[in-house]
Parts: structure tokens; C-alpha cells; sequence
């Protein structure tokens, strides 16, 4: 995608995932199997939870692989929740609840390296590492555009992944056994074509409660409370019409929906 602010200065800078280019959108698809399969700990995952899998999604009337999956998260709650659906016209159905075991920071976007924040915002996988020292991990696209205006510039931090264990410092660990079963699955939907997987990271569930008990909580803190309002145009979407929106941005960095 090509941005040129300096000639439109009120344009919209449009990323949307399904258009998005991954780090693998180049790659042999076959030859990126092999390499992934060849490593034991994802052959492992891979014959340990295919075959649950396939019996969850067809439980849920989805297709399985599944080629649009959706990850949701919930810091406060320490909750991922687990969305598919069939085409990109129909809608999602949640599928599982994952507990995410540990949290760093508090509530709030990452802002510079070593805040120890989980980031906040609209990402997507952009990695997938079989070598992690946390069993196996999920990379994110952080710093996405958004993160890039607001953060600090020089360093933003970066690193951001889903993986095992249960530790971290500004990630979202889930254990072993259950980066394993996530680590197959988004490798089941990446080989059956869907490039970029949907990770959107919200402090709590953006309800008009939740939004006044944000307020109240932070009332000193006018730029998180205005961050927020930002992210609740996708929230409240995706909660009437069970759909996603493309990702999109004003030149300033704020989303957009």
C-alpha cells in the first residue's frame, strides 16, 4: 500500500487484514508446512489437537480447516476468545475461551520499550515461531501504524507474542498445552490460506458500564480515556453484527471505524 500524507492530508490510511501482506505471503506455502512440520514440538501439537479440533469446529457447524478465524482479547478478564465462520460475508461464531495465565502492566496501549504493557489495539499474527523459549509462540504486528504515531518513537518496543509458559513482560502467555492447541490451529487456517489472522486486544469488554467504570477509574488520564473511545467503534461492531471491519486509520494514528 502506498501512503502519500503529505499530499492528502485528511485521507484515511486503509490496512486491512485480509489484504495485509504477511511475512510468509511470499513463501512456497508447501515449503513453509515442511519447515513447520519438521520441528517436533509443532509435529507434536499437530497430533495431539487436529483431531479435537476438527470435532470442535464441526460441534459449531464450522468448516474445518477453517480459513477465517478471529482472536479477541480481554485483558482485565484475562480472556481470548476464539471466533471462525465460513466465508467472509457470513458471521462468526464463538468457538472457545482461552485463559490467558499471565498479565504484566495494567490497563492502557504499550507506549515505549520495557513499560511492561500488553499493547491494546488491532493486530494480527505476523510470525510463527517454533523456537521460542516459551514452547511455541505467536508473533504480533506490533507497532502497527497506530502504535508507530502514538508510542515513542525511538523505541516503541516490540516482540509481542502469544506463546507458552506462564510468565510474561508485556505478552500473552497461555501454558504449553494450550499454545500448542492455538499454535495448530492458526497453522491450520495460515495453510488453508488465510494470511493474516485477526488479533484485537481490548482492555475490558467496551459495554457503556464498562466505558463509565474506565472513565471514573481514569479520570486523570484524558489520553487513555480518549485511546479508548478509538477502539470502540470495532468493539461495538463486531458485537451487533458478529463481523469485522477492515482496520483503518486517520493520518494522526487514531482507528477509525
Amino acid at each position: 500500500m502506498i501512503v502519500l500524507p503529505h499530499l492528502l492530508k485528511y485521507c484515511l490510511l486503509v490496512i486491512a487484514t485480509s489484504w495485509a501482506t504477511s511475512s510468509y505471503a511470499q513463501e512456497d506455502i508447501q515449503s513453509f508446512r515442511n519447515n513447520q512440520l519438521s520441528n517436533g514440538r509443532v509435529k507434536d501439537a499437530w497430533k495431539k489437537y487436529d483431531d479435537s479440533l476438527k470435532r470442535l469446529f464441526e460441534r459449531k457447524g464450522i468448516n474445518y480447516p477453517p480459513h477465517n478465524i478471529y482472536l479477541r482479547n480481554f485483558k482485565s478478564q484475562n480472556e481470548m476468545e476464539l471466533w471462525a465462520s465460513n466465508t467472509d460475508t457470513t458471521e462468526y461464531k464463538l468457538i472457545k475461551t482461552y485463559r490467558i495465565c499471565a498479565l504484566s502492566g495494567s490497563l492502557g496501549p504499550k507506549r515505549y520499550q520495557g513499560d511492561r504493557q500488553v499493547p491494546e489495539g488491532y493486530y494480527y499474527i505476523d510470525d510463527f515461531n517454533p523456537h521460542s523459549e516459551y514452547h511455541l509462540s505467536l508473533q504480533l504486528n506490533y507497532p502497527n501504524y497506530s502504535d508507530l504515531i502514538f508510542a515513542d518513537r525511538q523505541r516503541p518496543g516490540g516482540d509481542i507474542f502469544i506463546h507458552g509458559g506462564c510468565v510474561t513482560v508485556g505478552c500473552l502467555p497461555m501454558t504449553d498445552p494450550g499454545i500448542q492447541e492455538l499454535y495448530t490451529l492458526c497453522l491450520t487456517a495460515h495453510l488453508n490460506g488465510q494470511m493474516n489472522i485477526p488479533v484485537h486486544i481490548f482492555p475490558l469488554r467496551l459495554t457503556k458500564n464498562n466505558m463509565n467504570y474506565l472513565n471514573k477509574t481514569y479520570a486523570s488520564d484524558i489520553t487513555k480515556q480518549a485511546f479508548w473511545k478509538t477502539l470502540k467503534g470495532g468493539y461495538e461492531y463486531f458485537e451487533k453484527n458478529h463481523k469485522l471491519l477492515p482496520v483503518m486509520y486517520t493520518k494522526d494514528g487514531k482507528y477509525a471505524f
